[in-house]
């Protein structure tokens, strides 16, 4: 205002006596004013006004080289932030995921866990993280810009502010509108992400069934979906600030009428003052811009932010009690008692009594659906029983510590599941200071050194992905291996050799019996050759147990177990 006063010439500019400040609150703006006014005029009728003119401008463009300065700076702080923040999200998801029981994992989608790994965290990145300096930022700037405007000109400012309200609620409108959008399309990534994967790990079967075109269309419309609400995302997203900007620009028109008018009347401000209230009021609206697109943007990523936190918040219903001890061996049996276990409402498991005694061989037979796999969950606590008891040595196993209860058992599934890593790595998985000698010996009583040494790296050479490498026998002997290494007191083999061939199945046969020596093992086996020697057979049927005994006995029994075992031409 003083440097504009220089130039139109107007009375503060022949203030020649120094100001004195009252003392006065009230009067502290009256003196700031007249004494900005002496200043600039000593220094024009001692310089010039071009002078004035010059030294005001280099000011300017020093506090803006300052501006962008502190700008840089702040941006570069905040990076840590953000890197850091989006680290720890991708860490808590990825260690919550290990910590959930698989039971959770039977309703979600592998393709929407990833993408709220990837694209969600990304989202709260760009979003929400890059929004923090304009939550912070713009309120202080709006605050200060809107004091001096009180200043200068409080009935101004009043008749101002009373449009704000007005393009908040706009604005509100347009960010809960974008939030709704944003939500579909992130649901319609995970479809997409889902949709991929199936692709990748079904190509075989789309192939020999000529499903090609089947698998593009739903591909297709899923992702034609994804661009219609990411288009409703950018259109609302893309509207906010020209509407914030478009009502600023009707509040400085009724401005400048009800200013100018104020003026004309002879009540208002002088030139250079209604110039300086108009500068800085359209400089307001900058920071209000800003602000209204942070919250925008903060609505945007919020939904995001709620499908990391559903993740990040869903109950780990298996976990160690306040009472949960500690277990070091298997002394001397495994009892299940009125064991019952539902999904949902039906049961899968009903009134189930079992007892394997330290050392036995005991082997579950019976037809699809009947409830085998269900009791390897149940006794590898992957799920919790319904009702009744899992006993190891008198004491339930929900009242010992997980990770020590789970150091007793060993598994080899019908899936052979091996990382992307060496095959000494995958045999030693889970030991922090592995032993080449071990991993070695693992391997011999595993029937799997025989093909092992014959690779060109031998230990260290890689499985691929999935063990996709070797062929389905070896990449069996090799998790057989890695239950051998770690060489727990119990074993349990659900289903071991069903999808291997007759010379495949003998090889893991061998390996299994080696393996199963001197350990108490739990069997599920549709092939029942592979479990004629076995201390006890149970035959179940819906859940309960309706045979009981060896091979022999349930053969002369000639009931449910002989039926099995004529469909399968065995004597």
């Amino acid at each position: 205002m003083p440097i504009l006063g220089v130039l139109f010439g107007e009375d503060k500019t022949h203030i020649v006596e120094k100001p004195v400040y009252t003392g006065h609150l009230v009067d502290l703006k009256q003196f700031f004013s007249d004494y900005s006014g002496y200043y600039m005029n000593q220094l024009s009728q001692t310089e010039g006004p071009v002078y004035v003119l010059a030294m005001s401008c280099l000011v300017f463009i020093v506090a803006f080289l300052f501006r962008n300065i502190f700008s840089f700076l702040s941006e570069t702080c905040l990076v840590d932030l953000r890197s850091g923040v989006t680290r720890d999200l991708r860490v808590d998801i990825h260690n919550k995921i290990i910590e959930l029981p698989v039971a959770y994992f039977t309703e979600t989608r592998k393709g929407d866990m990833i993408n709220r790994m990837s694209s969600d965290v990304n989202e709260v990145e760009s979003n929400i993280l890059n929004s923090f300096v304009e939550l912070v930022r713009s309120p202080i700037m709006i605050i200060v810009f809107v004091i001096f405007l009180f200043t200068v000109s409080y009935q101004l400012t009043i008749f101002a502010i009373l449009v704000f309200p007005i393009m908040g609620t706009i604005i509100s409108l347009i960010g809960k509108s974008l939030k709704r959008a944003a939500e579909n399309a992130q649901v319609e990534l995970s479809n997409i992400i889902t949709y991929v994967d199936e692709t990748l790990s079904s190509l075989k079967i789309i192939k020999i069934f000529n499903a090609e075109e089947q698998v593009k269309g739903r591909f297709d419309d899923s992702i034609n979906r994804y661009r219609k609400y990411l288009q409703k995302v950018m259109k609302k997203r893309a509207m906010a600030s020209p509407t914030s900007e478009f009502l600023g620009a009707i509040t400085i028109g009724l401005i400048v009428f009800f200013g100018g008018k104020l003026s004309l009347e002879g009540n208002g401000l002088s030139g250079s003052e209604f110039i300086f209230y108009i500068a800085t009021f359209y400089t307001l609206l900058d920071p209000i811009k800003r602000f209204s697109k942070a919250l925008s943007d903060v609505q945007k990523g919020e939904v995001s932010a709620k499908r990391i936190f559903d993740v990040l918040d869903a109950e780990v219903s298996i976990q160690d009690t306040a009472e949960a001890k500690s277990i070091e061996t298997f002394e001397d049996k495994i009892e299940f008692k009125n064991v019952t276990f539902a999904y949902g409402e039906y049961d899968v498991i009903k009134d189930f009594n079992l007892t394997i005694n330290k050392g036995e061989t005991v082997a579950l037979v019976g037809q699809s659906g009947s409830g085998k796999s269900t009791l390897a969950n149940l006794i590898t606590r992957f799920w919790d029983v319904k009702s009744g008891q899992i006993l190891i040595d008198g004491i339930d196993i929900k009242h010992i510590k997980l990770h020590d209860y789970r150091t007793l058992f060993g598994l080899v599934t019908q899936d052979s599941i091996l990382f992307n890593d060496t095959l000494y790595n995958n045999i030693a998985l889970g030991d922090k200071n592995p032993n080449q000698e071990k991993v070695e010996h693992a391997a011999e009583i595993a029937n799997a050194a025989e093909f092992i040494v014959k690779m060109p790296e031998q230990y260290q050479e890689s499985v691929g992905e999935g063990g996709n490498k070797l062929s389905g026998g070896q990449k069996q002997r090799v998790s057989i291996a890695r239950a051998v290494y770690k060489n727990p007191p119990i074993m349990v083999l659900d289903e071991a050799t069903s999808a291997l061939d007759t010379k495949s199945e003998k090889l893991v046969q061998v390996a299994l019996t080696n393996m199963m020596e001197n350990r108490t093992s739990l069997v599920i086996a549709h092939r029942l050759s592979t479990i004629q020697s076995s201390d006890k057979i149970i035959v179940m049927d819906s859940g309960r147990i309706v045979e009981e005994g060896n091979h022999q006995s349930l053969i002369e029994k000639n009931g449910v177990y002989a039926n099995l075992v004529n469909m399968q031409n065995f004597s």
